[in-house]
This record gives C-alpha cells, sequence and structure tokens, in this order.
C-alpha cells in the first residue's frame, strides 16, 4: 500500500469490507484515509453514525478522528458536565413513590384548582369593568358641555298670552304662556285636518306651557311668534303657518315644531334638557 506523510502521523489508505472477511480477500474500496494507529473494518450496506456518548466516547469504535471527504467525524451532542437539579423536594409524594395513588391527593387538588379559577375570574371580570368604565367615562360629555346642555327658566317672568325666546344648545327655545282660550282651541282640533297629527295634551305637561325648539322644520328657518293664521308661529321664510301648540297647519313645513324634554321643578320652574 501506498503511504502519506502529514504533521498528525503517517496515514495510509484503508480498505471497507463490505460484510465480513471472506477467505481472507477483501474486495478494495477506497473512501478516505484514517491515522494509521486506527484500522477500521465498516459495513458498507449500513450507514455509519459517530455519535458521543454521555461518558464522552464513540457509541461504537471510541473516538475517531477522519481526514476526507467522505469521512465521518464525531460530533458533541450533550454537555456532560452539567448536572441536572433534583427537584424531589418540590413533587408530591404519590408522585415520588409508584406504590401510592394520586387518587388520595385529588381532593385537595381540585379544591385548589377551584381556588386558582375563581380568583382568576374575579381579577378578569373586576379588570374587565374598570376599563369598560373608563371607557365610557372618556367619551361622557364634560362638565361645562353638561351645564350648556340644561337651561332653568323662570315661568314667573312669561306674562300670560306671551311666547319668550331662550338660546339653549345654540337654537332658540319658545317657551309660550298659553291663554284659556288658546287652550280651550287648541284641545278641540281635528285631527283629521293635520298634516302632523298629534293631539294638544300629548304636546305639553302643563295646559298652560307650550315648549318647542324655535326652529322650522322645513328648512331651518326661526319662525315668528304669536304670528299666522293661528296665532301660533309664522316663518317667514317659505310661509309656514303653526297653531299655539306647535303644530303644523299650512304651508311646507312637514312636521310640528320640535319638543324637547323638559320637567318641571315647581310651578315657577322648569328645567329644560
Amino acid at each position: 500500500m501506498m503511504s502519506f506523510a502529514s504533521r498528525s502521523g503517517t496515514i495510509t489508505p484503508y480498505l471497507q469490507a463490505t460484510n465480513n472477511v471472506v477467505a481472507g480477500q477483501l474486495k478494495p474500496l477506497i473512501t478516505g484515509v484514517v491515522l494509521k494507529s486506527e484500522k477500521l473494518l465498516l459495513d458498507a450496506k449500513k450507514p455509519f453514525l459517530c455519535r458521543e456518548s454521555l461518558s464522552g466516547q464513540s457509541a461504537k469504535t471510541g473516538l475517531t478522528v477522519t481526514s476526507s471527504l467522505s469521512g465521518r467525524s464525531c460530533v458533541r451532542f450533550s454537555h456532560t458536565d452539567i448536572k441536572v437539579p433534583d427537584f424531589s423536594d418540590y413533587r408530591r409524594e404519590d408522585v415520588l413513590d409508584p406504590k401510592k395513588t394520586s387518587q388520595n391527593s385529588a381532593d385537595a387538588r381540585r379544591a385548589f384548582s377551584y381556588l386558582l379559577t375563581g380568583s382568576t375570574l374575579v381579577v378578569g371580570i373586576y379588570a374587565a369593568k374598570t376599563v369598560v368604565l373608563q371607557f365610557v367615562t372618556s367619551m361622557s360629555a364634560s362638565a361645562d358641555v353638561l351645564a350648556m346642555s340644561k337651561i332653568e327658566v323662570k315661568l314667573s317672568d312669561i306674562p300670560e298670552g306671551k311666547n319668550m325666546t331662550f338660546k339653549w344648545r345654540g337654537k332658540p327655545l319658545f317657551v309660550r304662556h298659553r291663554t284659556a282660550q288658546e287652550i280651550e282651541a287648541e284641545a278641540h282640533v281635528n285631527l283629521a285636518e293635520l298634516r302632523d297629527p298629534q293631539h294638544d295634551k300629548d304636546r305639553v305637561q302643563k295646559p298652560s306651557w307650550v315648549i318647542v325648539i324655535g326652529v322650522c322644520t322645513h328648512l331651518g328657518c326661526v319662525p315668528i311668534a304669536n304670528a299666522g293664521d293661528y296665532g301660533g308661529y309664522y316663518c317667514p321664510c317659505h310661509g309656514s303657518h303653526y297653531d299655539a301648540s306647535g303644530r303644523i297647519r299650512r304651508g311646507p313645513a312637514p312636521t310640528n315644531l320640535e319638543v324637547p324634554y323638559y320637567e318641571f321643578l315647581d310651578d315657577n320652574t322648569v328645567v329644560v334638557g
């Protein structure tokens, strides 16, 4: 055989056997080079895996060093100098002892699971409630906006048969003190004659007081109080006539004047909004 010299020692070509040595003859197949001190006879039909064991030695032939294009080398797959921690002190006795059954601690473990689940549920609900409340609060109107959204009107300042205009939410607000004749006339109006049928008692809380938003339902003009063919309100823009209850009686307006939400604090005070 031909030999080669290298810094690591004398290297000789090796022959790989097919299965076993038969009649003292070997089928030559040069697949690489190996250190002279390490002679290998490998099975050609089975792949060779060189894995390092936990003890630091090759699983088949010990530490093997090869140097060729198709040569095999050992790979270190694990760190053998690291000790695995012992968690025996943290484990239950029925886990450590194979003769014991886990049914003995089932009630305690079930109670702990219920307690943990219940606590998590309570904390989750409280957190969700807090988030929702903060979100809703951030979307609600501020104190100055709420102050502008309501207006308090002193009814004693409005004479009978007169109408006063107030500014509410950027719109004119009509507060009318009706006379007994106006109350009687509006209560007996035939609803079949109305474009937007609505009884007078459905538009007022007290017969003497009519509170409506002073915006014409046609194109948004401001009507004139105590005017028109029906003695209520008249829109000068396109000639809509409303009666003393704020109901449309003639003209292009499609609906009655809007009635806002209001409540009486006493006989002389009303809060709108």
